[in-house]
């Protein structure tokens, strides 16, 4: 066996894993124009089910003004959380085990994919670096709502209902989406974030919202099968911080205040535009379950699994296009790359069909 300290037992929280090898959170659009999960859903995350956890696509929260792509899923419906139960029920029924992530789309939204509604953000700052995939063609993004003080409960209160719902369609656990220019990673930044008040200016008020959601969820799920996911230092949807260390190190220690299952860390930028060691910041005040990701190569995760600074690692992109990817990496096997023109198509190609590796 190549790797072997990716084979190995772990427990993330009470969340109890075969292998410390991961399925990253990959937004595919393959449910429906209703944000209802589809049979071949199950099928994608059935066939990956090896994986030490699954932690299933940015999942919508909340209804009105949270979609970003058209055919993301949610779970804040009876319908949603029926046909997730048949997602989860075909991963267990593999051996597997699933989180979900919970997740609300903030200014990355537009109003042509929410039915008019204007999106909404800490701050009434649009994403100014790219544009976005709408019903008419790509568009730029809008200039956001700023959300009132009195708006956040509400937040706060859809994430809580989430958190109800995927237990009841039969997840594992939820992750809670702090990451990559969404809702709560705008309220965390600086870049996104100049409000005033009780959740703008300094580090601990701007982690306000993600921390009270975190306790909401907490509250349903227990702190043992929840996990948060950070981009301290990502630029994706126009995003920076004047002090991504600090700001790791804060919500690190706040998180491991909560003992919470797992932090999730994403430990670059896409585009290489912010550098800084937040593996070491968050290492240093986080003493639960550091998952890492971004760029890990098997022998780069083993490692960081075999010197004590990961529990387990989160494999992205290779998971599209290596369903078997433990497998695979357990005999040093080659992976496969994916194409990226089929990740957001409504079409089986590029989802469901890519080769297991074949015996000999």
């Amino acid at each position: 066996m190549q790797h072997p300290s990716l084979f190995t037992p772990v427990t993330l929280g009470s969340i109890a894993l075969p292998n410390r090898i991961l399925m990253a959170p990959l937004t595919r659009c393959r449910a429906d124009a209703d944000h209802i999960p589809t049979a071949i859903m199950a099928e994608y995350y059935a066939q990956r089910a090896s994986a030490g956890l699954i932690i299933a696509e940015a999942t919508m929260a909340i209804e009105g003004n949270s979609a970003f792509g058209g055919r993301e899923p949610g779970i804040y419906s009876a319908a949603q959380v029926a046909a997730w139960k048949k997602v989860t029920d075909a991963v267990h029924a593999k051996g597997g085990r699933i989180a979900l992530q919970i997740w609300h789309g903030g200014r990355a939204c537009h109003s042509l994919l929410n039915n008019g509604a204007q999106p909404v953000a800490p701050s009434p700052l649009r994403i100014t670096n790219d544009e976005t995939h709408t019903p008419q063609g790509k568009k730029p993004y809008e200039i956001p709502r700023e959300l009132r003080d009195d708006e956040l409960p509400g937040i706060v209160a859809g994430f809580r209902r989430a958190a109800q719902n995927a237990l009841a369609a039969g997840f594992d656990g939820v992750e809670v989406h702090g990451a990559n220019g969404y809702l709560l990673d705008e309220f965390l930044r600086d870049g996104s974030n100049q409000r005033r008040g009780p959740y703008g200016g300094p580090i601990a008020n701007r982690a306000r919202l993600l921390l009270e959601v975190v306790d909401a969820v907490t509250g349903v799920w227990g702190a043992s099968r929840v996990g948060v996911r950070l981009s301290p230092l990502n630029s994706y949807n126009d995003m920076k911080d004047s002090d991504p260390v600090g700001l790791t190190r804060y919500v690190a220690a706040q998180l491991n205040a909560r003992g919470i299952a797992y932090l999730h860390l994403m430990r670059g930028d896409f585009f290489g535009l912010q550098k800084a060691d937040v593996v070491s910041a968050a290492r240093a005040e986080f003493k639960g379950a550091l998952v890492g990701n971004m760029g890990y190569t098997p022998t780069e995760a083993a490692q960081a699994v075999t010197d004590g600074t990961l529990a387990a690692v989160a494999f992205g992109h290779h998971y599209v296009s290596n369903p078997d990817l433990v497998e695979r990496v357990a005999v040093g096997a080659a992976l496969v790359e994916p194409d990226a023109n089929t990740f957001y198509s409504p079409s089986p190609r590029g989802y469901t069909d890519y080769p297991r590796l074949t015996a000999g």
